[in-house]
């Protein structure tokens, strides 16, 4: 029989891999969820999942466990997880800012771990994970790793540990920087004069359309803003308060930055 694979923590990240793995008739599947909703006790009964309220429960040697738990839950869970870690299983964390150190700290220094950071677009097959191996995780543990991660869309593989915590700032978070440009889009909508049901509407399908043509058209993102630019025009007496020196560029750098910061003190 296959061995399975454990997912620990069934909420919006560990939800999406599941719904992705099932598609993907990955299995067999088990699920530690120590308060499981509606929703994955109906999921676990209709596709045969089993289901424990704790890792220790856990007996059955395992292909690999994804641990879809936050940073502070993790660091007070971990110690429950060396049992299925020390059994051989490839332990993969999604954990932002929690290093592979302590996580072997927890498990055991020679414990195969592998870190992974997914997005949350992952919920519909359009996110991104970034992925680090260190040296003793073997290339048929980074086929699989690859495998279900791409449950979520995506794939990139850095190539040092602390790039994962860059990774978090960028992709990882991003997502709530493009939520804020649309809420930005819409306030500045309706303090133009447009009702706010137009406001949203036109700040939603413009972010969503420029998305879409961004995924179809693979030239240099430059070059599609210029193609929306014409000279002496409105959207270039927008792009020169959004280009100054104190603009929307240096702003972002600020934010990603801050944002990777807090990622090394999670680790820290």
């Amino acid at each position: 029989m296959t061995a399975p694979v454990i997912l620990a923590g069934a909420g919006r990240m560990g939800g999406a891999l599941l719904k992705g793995w099932i598609e993907r008739g990955i299995g067999p599947l088990l699920v530690v969820e120590p308060k499981p909703s509606a929703w994955l006790r109906s999921l676990a009964k209709a596709k045969s999942i089993t289901l424990h309220g704790s890792p220790t429960e856990i007996s059955a040697h395992a292909r690999a466990c994804v641990v879809a738990l936050k940073p502070q839950v993790l660091t007070a869970e971990a110690a429950k997880f060396r049992d299925i870690a020390q059994s051989g299983a490839l332990m993969i964390s999604i954990a932002a800012g929690t290093n592979i150190r302590s996580m072997r700290k927890a498990w055991g220094r020679n414990t195969r771990i592998l870190r992974a950071m997914p997005n949350t677009p992952g919920a519909i097959g359009k996110g991104i994970s970034a992925l680090y191996a260190p040296a003793n995780i073997r290339t048929a543990d980074r086929k699989l790793a690859q495998r279900l991660l791409a449950a979520l869309g995506e794939t990139l593989w850095v190539t040092r540990e602390s790039l994962i915590d860059s990774a978090t700032a960028v992709s990882g978070s991003g997502p709530a920087y493009v939520f804020l440009l649309v809420e930005a889009l819409a306030e500045a909508a309706r303090a133009e004069g447009l009702p706010q049901s137009a406001a949203d509407k036109l700040a939603r399908a413009t972010i969503t359309g420029a998305g879409a043509l961004l995924e179809a058209d693979d030239r240099d993102p430059a070059e599609l803003r210029k193609d929306v630019t014409s000279p002496n025009g409105t959207t270039e007496a927008a792009l020169r308060v959004l280009l100054a020196s104190n603009g929307l560029k240096p702003l972002i750098a600020r934010a990603v930055r801050a944002a990777r910061q807090r990622a090394n003190e999670l680790g820290a």
